[in-house]
């Protein structure tokens, strides 16, 4: 099982290394949006799990780490339509795509133990 710590770290740099995959993407009609909300889903599950740290109680914990597993879930589904299109860095793309997979399945165990 992965230290949390370490899943801190882990989600940090998955937020990180989006924001720079999305550099590698033109600004057009079709992209605009959607990195926008790649930027918040990405950024929002590392900061939701951060927070669930700080919880008084389990429940509360539960919550804020099902939040984080649903930003992430929505930023896999995004990197999905960029990986299909092949928008940008496809090699950065599949690499994020198979992050946010593993991280999905890492906070589901989470939940599914609290």
């Amino acid at each position: 099982m992965i230290a949390k710590n370490d899943l801190c770290d882990r989600l940090l740099k998955f937020a990180v290394d989006v924001i720079q995959y999305l550099r590698t993407v033109k600004n057009t009609v079709e992209t605009m949006d959607m990195k926008r909300q790649l930027i918040r889903s990405s950024t929002s599950s590392g900061a939701n799990y951060e927070e669930s740290q700080g919880s008084p109680t389990k429940p509360d914990a539960k919550t804020k780490i099902g939040i984080a597993l649903k930003e992430m879930r929505e930023s896999n589904y995004f990197l999905r339509i960029f990986n299909q299109l092949k928008i940008g860095d496809v090699n950065k793309c599949e690499a994020l795509v198979q992050e946010s997979s593993e991280l999905k399945l890492i906070l589901a165990a989470i939940i599914n133990k609290l």
